[in-house]
């Protein structure tokens, strides 16, 4: 009975749903840097100078169109400075490096307690394909090689924030 307002039980469930229930989705967190780098067990892995410092969290639901689109993205983004300092040219016109770390932590869901689950981060079977795959798409936009951490290594990430300009991105908000 439509008329007098009246929401059925089938029809609140449902509505409850959708109305709290949101997808997250592959994410990132890019920082524009004067350099970054990654040492492993004492030892420099990847450097690189004026770009971005990529950190990567990859979903379960996650799949190669998040990848394909988030890369995209980040290759066009339009942060880096033109000759008037004004945030206007993307990553290529200025020669730009990137370097690219995955980084599970960034899935954590906190809403109970506090400590955080990570039930949502892909599991390293599923994750390092798409994190692979999400390089590659990066290295062939940047027409250059692209360098990242040692996927699932115990890495110690040193930066040198430009700015700071921190854009966080995920592919659930495709603003």
């Amino acid at each position: 009975m439509r008329g007098n307002n009246k929401i059925g039980p089938i029809e609140k469930p449902t509505l409850c749903i959708f109305t709290f229930y949101k997808k997250q989705k592959m994410r990132a967190v890019i920082q524009r840097v004067k350099s970054a780098s990654v040492v492993i067990d004492g030892a420099v892995t990847a450097d690189i100078k004026h770009g971005y410092l990529l950190l990567l969290g990859i979903e379960t639901a996650d799949t190669e169109a998040e990848a394909d689109w988030l890369s995209h993205k980040i290759v066009q983004l339009r942060v880096m400075a033109d000759e008037a300092g004004h945030m206007n040219k993307d990553i290529q016109e200025t020669g730009g490096d990137i370097l690219v770390v995955s980084q599970f932590t960034l899935m954590a869901a906190y809403k109970k307690g506090n400590r955080p689950s990570f039930i949502r981060a892909a599991r390293p079977e599923q994750a390092l394909p798409l994190y692979e795959g999400f390089v590659a798409k990066l290295a062939a936009l940047l027409g250059k090689p692209v360098q990242t951490g040692t996927f699932g290594a115990d890495m110690q990430v040193a930066l040198v924030n430009d700015g700071p300009v921190t854009i966080c991105m995920d592919t659930a908000n495709k603003e």
